[in-house]
């Protein structure tokens, strides 16, 4: 299935849950920000029956974020209803890593292929500081068992903004190193003012080749990130969502005044 431009959009971004056990300087105020209502939220049929849809017409590729995915309950169970959908071929989330040290095995039997697992620093007084209160050791520990799971490549993604210090990429280029992990970095992006650039190490922010759609937590089909334009799948039912998203999606991102990245994923 193709847009206006001519790009094949293949790859379908879910959030799954807008909540998170994280307040990452970066992402969100400290207090957080008003949650959806339980009854806005998907359920695991609702995003099952959309992206087997979605599938039919030519989506292969599935991620699941948040918000933080983990943190939605028996998220393995939506998993293994996403990996019995004919033609997905890679299945993944991105994920901070707190829960992941006894989550990883569930979900790579539930049908999961890989992770990109959330990763700013490897000092713990630093990234309780960017995480407001997380711990590093329980990430470390995650990858850990990811990697004993199987749930390969594992992608660190770390992102960069002006308060990053030198040593902290130092140290997770070699950490990465060591232990067989792909490293991407990502700029500090700002959705109001339309801030975004490449990521290193990954194709994200590039436009011109651009083959995703995201559906939020609360079900708004949206063909660009930076970007408010969103369809309500619900209202008007996927056939007519996606055909407006596909019609819609624009040649670049500009900006996003009504978007919050825990609602719609990176």
């Amino acid at each position: 299935m193709q847009d206006q431009y001519n790009r094949n959009i293949n790859y379908l971004r879910i959030s799954v849950t807008d909540r998170c056990n994280l307040r990452c300087v970066y992402c969100m105020p400290p207090e957080g920000i008003p949650a959806f209502q339980h009854e806005e939220i998907l359920s695991y049929e609702e995003i099952r029956d959309i992206t087997a849809d979605l599938a039919k017409k030519g989506v292969d590729k599935v991620r699941l974020t948040g918000g933080e995915p983990l943190v939605r309950r028996d998220i393995d169970k939506l998993i293994s209803m996403l990996s019995a959908i004919p033609g997905i071929a890679d299945l993944s989330m991105t994920t901070n890593g707190i829960l992941l040290e006894k989550s990883a095995q569930k979900l790579k039997s539930a049908g999961l292929h890989r992770v990109n697992i959330s990763l700013d620093s490897l000092n713990p007084e630093r990234y309780r500081e960017i995480t407001r209160g997380g711990d590093v050791n329980q990430v470390l520990r995650g990858i850990k068992a990811a990697q004993n799971a199987g749930l390969n490549p594992i992608k660190i993604n770390m992102v960069r903004n002006q308060f990053t210090l030198p040593d902290d990429e130092l140290e997770l280029r070699e950490f990465c190193r060591k232990n067989g992990l792909e490293l991407r970095f990502i700029q500090e992006m700002n959705l109001e003012n339309g801030v975004f650039t490449y990521v290193e190490g990954g194709d994200g922010g590039n436009c011109k080749i651009c083959n995703r759609l995201r559906l939020t937590a609360n079900g708004l089909l949206k063909p660009c990130l930076f970007s408010d334009l969103a369809f309500d799948v619900r209202k008007l039912g996927i056939e007519k969502a996606l055909e407006m998203s596909l019609k819609q999606k624009p040649k670049s991102g500009s900006k996003s005044i009504k978007g919050h990245f825990n609602q719609i994923g990176g």
